[in-house]
């Protein structure tokens, strides 16, 4: 049933070990922008709260594939911006990197945000009374208790970033789903296999990470 993976014509392990680092590093991005998203929607300052509501509204409401593709289209080919990138597979995987998080940024964002809605604002009057500033109340006292409220929101959204790598072949980017259209065209036979196949890389990758993560919340869980 598996026997054109015996051929090596396939790198299977490669595929997929790409797809890991386009989420990891998409992860840590979407983590840190989201961050910044989530401060600017609770600034004090009237510009940036309308930036960042802009922002989310717009991003989170555009398809994924076209975030990705416009950054393919607009820094790379348009602008010639390639991200440190020699080789075409190298700049489509920065690129991916970039519109991944450009995207799920703001899913962090909305997530961080409703933590923050359960933080009772007595601590963070109480923050402002001792004299701290609105960044030291964010970094101090708000946001270590909204990450602690929204690990299991954060875990599916990142689960649901595992699964947008795939959005990054439209771009080119050497990750599995890539591959994945080349074997349905060279493997006309095998479909089920390889579906097969590809689903399983796909729940290695996601399933320990929801269960690392299901256990952390309950471990983080904030005794209100």
């Amino acid at each position: 049933m598996f026997d054109f993976l015996d051929s090596g014509q396939y790198d299977l392990l490669g595929a997929f070990w790409v797809t890991a680092k386009l989420a990891l590093y998409s992860a840590l991005g979407s983590l840190v922008w989201g961050t910044a998203l989530v401060a600017m929607r609770v600034s004090p300052v009237p510009l940036m709260r309308a930036f960042g509501t802009a922002y989310v509204n717009i991003v989170r409401n555009t398809p994924l594939t076209v975030v990705i593709v416009a950054c393919s289209f607009g820094l790379d080919q348009t602008l010639g911006i390639t991200l440190g990138g020699g080789r075409s597979e190298d700049i489509g995987f920065r690129l991916a990197i970039l519109g991944l998080v450009a995207y799920t940024g703001t899913f962090v964002c909305e997530a961080l945000r409703s933590g923050i809605n359960t933080v009772p604002p007595g601590q963070a009057e109480a923050a402002r009374a001792l004299g701290l500033s609105f960044t030291q109340v964010l970094r101090l006292v708000v946001l270590p208790q909204a990450f602690r409220a929204v690990v299991t929101p954060l875990a599916n959204v990142l689960i649901a970033l595992t699964k947008n790598t795939t959005v990054a072949a439209a771009i080119s980017a050497a990750e599995a789903a890539v591959l994945m259209k080349e074997m349905i065209e060279n493997e006309a036979d095998s479909l089920f296999a390889v579906f097969a196949l590809f689903a399983f890389g796909f729940i290695v990758l996601t399933l320990p990470t929801g269960l690392f993560l299901g256990w952390a919340a309950k471990r983080l869980a904030v005794k209100r």
